[in-house]
């Protein structure tokens, strides 16, 4: 089976005038459909700088990362878009929402982005947001709902163009205990039902939730735990 995911000997050094520094070393892993992963890491250890490599964001400085059979080194900015938009739904920290859109809205968006129809959107995003526990929250907007409702609508966003994977980065960040957990819920909700999750978190207690996690240091993986054989 290919992997969903594919990298392969993956550097990443960011060059500021006289000092290099080298944010990833030589990494090197696989993920395959239908896992929930997690990538942990103190602050500084790289896990960032993955995270945007995995999400398209940015591109490593040596090395070959594959994602669902297609080779993102050689792409241009609209292909690296593309596969943003159609392969990845993502989920940060900040919930990163259209401030003055209602929660539906908020969800359409990346359809729109990806030329699907009105009427299917504002269906696919109704049922999205049901899915998630807001189905009556449709029409408020991001500063009538509190972190964890934010969260969810950023959850159901990311899904909207039905992703190959989920990518989270620290989704519990902002969040209350109770909250986070119910976040969680989600995330193995999603899971269950064959979502491939990436989770980019410094928690141990948020990262016990995965059923693999992948542990970073000084730009090197130092732990692989719960790999699917």
């Amino acid at each position: 089976m290919i992997p969903l995911i594919d990298v392969k000997g993956i550097t990443k050094i960011y060059n500021g005038g006289e000092i290099a520094t080298k944010a990833l070393s030589d990494v090197s892993f696989e993920i395959e459909k239908g896992e929930f992963v997690a990538i942990v890491g103190p602050s500084g250890s790289g896990k960032s700088t993955l995270m945007h490599i995995l999400g398209c964001l940015d591109i490593p400085t040596s090395g070959t990362y594959i994602i669902n059979g297609r080779n993102v080194e050689n792409m241009n900015d609209d292909e690296l878009a593309n596969i943003r938009n159609k392969e990845i739904g993502f989920v940060f920290q900040a919930y990163n929402l259209l401030s003055r859109t209602t929660s539906i809205k908020n969800v359409c968006l990346p359809m729109i982005y990806a030329g699907i129809p009105k009427t299917e959107r504002y269906e696919r995003a109704k049922k999205l947001l049901i899915s998630v526990g807001l189905g009556n929250k449709l029409f408020n907007s991001p500063n009538q709902l509190s972190g964890g409702e934010k969260q969810r609508v950023a959850i159901a966003r990311s899904m909207a163009t039905e992703p190959s994977i989920i990518l989270a980065d620290e989704p519990t960040g902002n969040l209350a205990s109770k909250q986070s957990m119910e976040i969680m819920d989600i995330f193995d909700e999603l899971n269950i039902k064959g979502n491939t999750i990436i989770l980019i978190t410094h928690e141990e207690n948020i990262a016990k939730r995965a059923k693999r996690i992948i542990s970073i240091m000084d730009g090197k993986i130092v732990n692989d735990t719960g790999r699917l054989n």
